[in-house]
């Protein structure tokens, strides 16, 4: 492991420390590879759409909305080959929860998230993308 020496201004080392104090992390140097790290994920992750990922898909929505629960539900069945599991929460009388692991080409992946979440009562949306290696197993019948 390499040691460097950075410069920042007090503000900057305010929101490493309160990073710090808020998540645990047991020195300066954890929080700021965690933030390379994710912001390597996040670079990563808009590259080449053929490449295979993973994501996490979560987003909460009003499931008064007219049509939206069918919708959503008909928009999961349609890209089944997508899908590997998707959890519902019911969060109260009004808002619903769902996080739905999906797993694909990353251009594929992108559409079918940004599909959900723009949907009319569909609030908070995030899709959290993953490349991963390409490499086939054996119960994968797709690479």
């Amino acid at each position: 492991m390499q040691r460097i020496t950075i410069s920042v201004d007090e503000e900057l080392l305010g929101l490493v420390d309160g990073l710090c104090a808020r998540r645990g992390y047991a020195s300066r140097s954890e929080a700021i590879r965690d933030i390379l790290r994710e912001t390597q994920a996040r670079e990563a992750a808009a590259g080449d759409g053929d490449a295979p990922c993973v994501a996490a898909l979560s987003y909460v929505y009003e499931h008064g909305t007219r049509d939206l629960a069918r919708r959503l539900t008909s928009a999961q069945h349609h890209h089944h080959d997508l899908s590997v599991a998707t959890m519902h929460v019911h969060l109260d009388r009004e808002e619903c929860l769902e996080v739905a692991v999906l797993k694909g080409r990353l251009s594929e992946v992108r559409a079918f998230g940004d599909s959900l979440v723009t949907q009319r009562g569909v609030r908070l949306g995030h899709l959290h993308l993953v490349r991963v290696a390409g490499h086939r197993h054996s119960h994968d019948p797709q690479r």
